[in-house]
């Protein structure tokens, strides 16, 4: 099985690359010419593009072929009080420019919108500003002009008391979602309320593919694991909706996220590193059914993670693991 492995928005290498710089809507409601504040954060966004480009460059040359974007790139975009401010035409070369580099390179790239983007919720006003959030993530790939390989990575979201019902409310609400929403989402069980079976079910009914995230799984199953899910899972990624909008004859590997406990007592949050063990256990039982795999570190030390794990997985050469190049490797079940 080949898997490749990639990192989350910042580099710890590349220095003064970060593609989240911001302004406050405290800080513009401030600035006395509106028109003068909106320039400003385009200017930001485009500051933000720039240093995208930087890093997927700085990843090109380190063999890395996934990448998750920053939420972040267009400051105050889905802001309530900036629902009249269109940047896309401002910011159209520098969007340009980053897709023209990963379609290029044949990069795997994603967002994850944050966790206030939850489409099992009972509220129109929170379900409203989800579509948004959605919405905008789906703007800046077509404005990179990128197909629906680059999907936006999202939870069920809230229990609100009752799971059962939560997850049909989702499952409602995606059905309403505009179908090029639609085909951009993948789901992901999370550390606290959705195990991985019920996110699933879910996946299953709507058709979306499903990111499994082994850390999340450790601390939020019925002791059964990752690897059991995994067959159901990786069929998520075949389905109709998964490929819609990919080009014919592409294939879309799956995906799931790793990360390692900070500490026996903290369990749930990410460490600095990924340990080489536990992720080669699940994934020597993922290539008895999968020829590929990519695989998201969600670890705290960004690409410095991922070149560690690099250097320990070297460890394992002859023990069913073959490294590829810099950031790929063969993994025998």
């Amino acid at each position: 099985m080949i898997v490749r492995f990639g990192y989350v928005a910042m580099s710890l290498e590349v220095k003064d690359s970060s593609p989240s710089k911001t302004m406050t809507m405290a800080r513009f409601k401030k600035l006395p010419d509106r028109e003068a504040g909106l320039r400003a954060l385009e200017q930001i966004a485009r500051t933000n593009l720039h240093n995208t480009l930087r890093l997927l460059r700085h990843n090109v040359a380190e063999d890395i072929q996934m990448y998750r974007m920053t939420s972040k790139i267009i400051p105050l975009a889905t802001h309530t009080d900036l629902s009249d401010w269109n940047p896309y035409p401002a910011l159209a070369d520098s969007f340009a420019e980053v897709g023209k580099y990963i379609r290029k390179h044949n990069l795997r790239v994603s967002f994850h919108p944050d966790h206030f983007t939850v489409l099992s919720t009972p509220r129109p006003e929170v379900l409203e500003s989800s579509i948004r959030d959605l919405r905008y993530h789906v703007k800046m790939l077509e404005a990179m002009g990128l197909d629906a390989r680059s999907k936006n990575n999202i939870h069920i979201g809230g229990a609100y008391g009752d799971k059962p019902t939560a997850s049909e409310r989702f499952i409602e609400h995606f059905q309403q979602l505009d179908p090029d929403i639609q085909c951009r989402i993948t789901l992901e069980n999370d550390d606290k309320t959705f195990t991985s079976g019920e996110t699933l079910a879910v996946a299953q009914r709507t058709g979306l593919p499903m990111v499994l995230d082994i850390h999340h799984h450790m601390v939020n199953c019925a002791g059964e694991p990752a690897s059991y899910w995994w067959p159901e899972v990786a069929r998520t990624w075949e389905s109709p909706l998964a490929m819609t909008d990919v080009p014919e004859g592409v294939h879309l590997p799956p995906k799931i996220h790793a990360s390692s406990p900070r500490s026996e007592t903290d369990r749930r949050s990410h460490a600095d590193g990924v340990e080489a063990g536990p992720l080669l256990d699940f994934l020597r039982e993922a290539a008895r059914t999968s020829s590929h795999i990519d695989v998201m570190l969600e670890a705290k030390h960004k690409d410095v993670a991922l070149f560690q794990l690099m250097k320990d997985l070297h460890n394992y050469q002859g023990d069913g693991v073959r490294i590829i190049d810099k950031a790929s490797i063969e993994v025998l079940p």
